[in-house]
């Protein structure tokens, strides 16, 4: 642990980080001054430049060795994980596996994705037009506690591959794992000052980030979103932002039965829901509701809470306090209500502080905290529906959009429910892994959910910015032809007429 924390600048002050397994401390962080934000930023600047000079090749070469040492050093990054989250050691190794994923897709994408691109000049043959990407510089990452390796790592391979340099800011809760995983990458080849890792409180060291950089990628709550994004529109800088979500899950009256339960006991209570993917709701068709709840109550009994570095847990620890305090009172506020609890609903101080049981609530009504604000915990409420129109109405009537499941045997009554989803990502016969593994396609939310998308080309072409070159030969454009007036009309109106003639774009 202290060689991790000896790579971070230290104002002084510490940021105390508690085990939310047993509550006791885990690590004394040393804090950033904001003066020591643009210190790091100074220098990570300095570093891009010889970076972005770097054959795109070579930086690729980075990643895929980097991708290897991940796998190669799987159980130090789980038990480090595990320590800062409290989650179940199968939800950590879901992080590991994402980022060796994400390292191999970009990898193999980014030369041909960041190669000048041809484009339809003015003029067939008379105009060359191409396109060429340039790395925005110094990309800032403000990443949580909840997935500490995939939310922070993850965005930081598409920033430096494209040949930017990094300056990240963690949540304090889980700072040793970003900074396992940039040694992680150094041993890779990475030079050390192109990621830069700075700790502090969120509203003081974040806005100093949003300062220094070019570019911002945040991942976090709604509010907090809002005020990144009004700081970087201030500054005319992009924002990239996955913010909150209350996630839907649709199961069809021809869903098969055991395939929708495991579904929704994976998509509700991995990494203790804890999950911006996380289903929230789920609605069922009515013929086949009592059925459902029936085995889904069964399933979640048989779930094991424990605080262990091994596999024997299903279901881990809330990441601390303020977690729990939110589940309780969601849960008590719903009961208040006159909603049901089918199974769970209560602390288990007796295996950790921060633990409660996975819960499952029936009849929740409207006016219920839990009903339409995000939870962020191992509770979800179940709601039975007519038909599918009922399902996707009640599914899209919320301010979030980030990511919704499908369940039916019918592919193609599945994909027209996904297309009437106002969702980011839409998994059929299956909760959140399918969309989010699925690297080559872009992820990110609507509505109060975010902006941007993270994965996929997309992903890549967000830290960059976009040059048109275009080289006209031969015949001059304007004034200068040999077509002057009218005749330069005519001669335009001809050639604009014959070039949709012809189909060119």
């Amino acid at each position: 642990m202290a060689d991790l924390t000896a790579a971070l600048r230290s104002s002084g002050d510490t940021a105390e980080v508690r085990m939310p397994f047993t509550g006791q401390v885990l690590v004394h962080l040393p804090t950033t001054a904001v003066e020591q934000v643009t210190e790091a930023a100074a220098e990570a600047r300095i570093a891009q430049r010889a970076w972005a000079a770097t054959d795109v090749a070579d930086r690729a070469a980075v990643l895929l060795r980097w991708h290897d040492a991940v796998l190669d050093r799987t159980d130090e990054l789980l038990d480090v994980i595990q320590a800062e989250t409290g989650k179940a050691r199968a939800h950590a190794f879901e992080e590991v596996a994402d980022i060796a994923n994400t390292c191999r897709y970009y990898a193999r994408v980014a030369a041909k994705a960041l190669s000048p691109q041809r484009r339809s000049g003015v003029f067939p043959l008379l105009t060359r037009t191409v396109q060429q990407q340039h790395p925005v510089g110094l990309v800032g990452l403000i990443s949580p506690w909840n997935y500490p390796l995939t939310l922070g790592a993850g965005d930081a391979i598409p920033a430096l591959v494209a040949g930017n340099a990094v300056l990240h800011k963690p949540d304090s809760q889980t700072t040793l794992t970003t900074l396992l995983a940039r040694d992680l990458a150094i041993e890779a080849g990475l030079p050390p000052a192109l990621w830069q890792v700075v700790v502090g409180d969120g509203g003081v060291v974040g806005p100093a980030v949003v300062d220094q950089v070019d570019q911002v990628i945040f991942t976090g709550s709604t509010p907090t979103g809002r005020l990144v994004g009004e700081r970087a529109g201030r500054r005319l800088i992009g924002a990239e932002l996955e913010l909150g979500g209350k996630n839907a899950m649709i199961v069809c009256d021809d869903a098969r039965m055991r395939a929708a339960v495991a579904g929704a006991v994976r998509g509700a209570f991995s990494s203790a829901g804890q999950l911006c993917l996380s289903i929230e709701r789920i609605y069922v068709a009515e013929p086949v509701a009592d059925e459902f709840c029936s085995r889904l109550v069964a399933a979640v009994h048989e779930l094991r809470l424990g605080a262990g570095f091994d596999y024997r847990s299903d279901i881990g620890s809330l990441a601390g306090p303020a977690q729990l305090a939110k589940v309780r009172e969601h849960v008590e506020d719903a009961v208040a209500q006159g909603a049901t609890v089918l199974v769970g609903g209560r602390a288990r101080p007796e295996i950790g502080p921060y633990f409660f049981e996975p819960t499952v609530l029936g009849a929740v009504p409207p006016h219920a905290r839990c009903f339409s604000e995000e939870t962020f915990g191992p509770v979800v409420s179940v709601y039975r529906v007519a038909d599918d129109d009922e399902a996707v109405t009640a599914a899209n009537d919320s301010a979030y959009g980030l990511n919704a499941s499908v369940w039916s045997t019918s592919r193609s009554r599945a994909r027209s429910i996904a297309s009437r989803l106002k969702a980011g990502t839409v998994n059929i016969n299956e909760a959140y892994a399918a969309a989010w593994g699925s690297v080559d396609a872009p992820m990110g939310g609507v509505k109060e959910s975010g902006t941007g998308r993270r994965h996929g080309v997309a992903g890549l072409l967000s830290g960059t910015w976009s040059q048109t070159v275009a080289t006209q030969r031969l015949w001059p454009i304007g004034e200068r032809s040999p077509l002057r007036g009218r005749r330069f009309q005519r001669g335009m109106t001809t050639a604009l007429r014959a070039l949709k003639a012809l189909h060119r774009a």
